[in-house]
């Protein structure tokens, strides 16, 4: 069969199917190339992974609570969680001059 040159001589489902189709021919040759971890390689990534989303999560746990009992004290007039909420503020601005500073 000859293969038709113009575009517009082409059927429109030609011309819907034959991007589709090499692209999952390209995607093929490309998956072929790929250098795929070993069962430990993985599961000791995995494990990385679980590890620092644990590690995130209480980290911004505990953000969220000092944060939440900050503004509570603001709202109530609790002097000890105002001072706290000063004490942060301070320290994250000393923290952003030393980092800059460097």
């Amino acid at each position: 069969m000859a293969k038709v040159t113009s575009k517009t001589q082409q059927s429109f489902l030609n011309r819907l199917v034959e991007p589709i189709v090499g692209y999952l021919r390209e995607t093929r040759a490309e998956l072929r190339k790929v250098t795929w971890p070993s069962r430990e390689e993985a599961w000791n990534l995995t494990l990385i992974v679980l590890a620092a989303t644990a590690g995130m999560s209480l980290l911004l746990g505990a953000g969220d609570f000092l944060f939440s009992k900050i503004m509570q004290g603001l709202i109530t007039g609790n002097w000890i969680w105002i001072g706290v909420g000063v004490l942060v503020v301070v320290g994250g601005a000393a923290a952003i001059y030393v980092v800059e500073r460097e």
